[in-house]
């Protein structure tokens, strides 16, 4: 993209989006809310890599949709890159015991050996999207979770 900005003049916008969940995620894609949720709504064991102690943040679908937005609508100078994700850190453990009390289960926390490339911590560094954008992501994970579990309890356990 930045190499057609440059040789073209081809106005350009790049956004590196992180960790997004929220209503109409499909319930295999092999993300961790995804999966915690099906888990528990299935009274299945949650599945924790090592102590689940490792951090991820987790950006609700409408901020991020908001995010992309203003970016769109920014002046045309800002290309990016422009990170649009929720710097708020939870460890796998918390997000596990989250989505239990959330989806009412009875699941029990269940865990497996740690990958070797798994990293301790994803985290976003939003402060571009904060001064070019006026962007933070405003809904808290609690309930953005539950939100999520209405769907997919309604579309996947009815």
């Amino acid at each position: 993209f930045f190499d057609y900005h440059r040789q073209h003049s081809l106005p350009i916008k790049v956004m590196r989006i992180f960790n997004t969940y929220g209503p109409r995620m499909h319930p295999n894609d092999g993300r961790v809310v995804s999966n915690f949720i099906m888990q528990a709504l299935k009274g299945e064991p949650i599945t924790i890599y090592g102590e689940g102690l490792q951090t991820r943040s987790f950006c609700y679908v409408d901020d991020l949709i908001e995010g992309m937005i203003r970016l769109m609508d920014s002046a045309p100078e800002v290309t990016g890159p422009v990170n649009i994700g929720n710097p708020g850190e939870f460890t796998m453990l918390e997000l596990a015991e989250l989505v239990v009390a959330l989806t009412g289960s009875r699941s029990v926390i269940e865990h497996r050996p740690l990958p070797q490339d798994d990293p301790k911590q994803r985290r976003p560094d939003i402060t571009k999207a904060k001064a070019l954008l006026d962007w933070e992501p405003t809904i808290p994970l609690r309930d953005g979770l539950e939100r999520t579990i209405h769907y997919f309890k309604s579309r996947f356990c009815a």
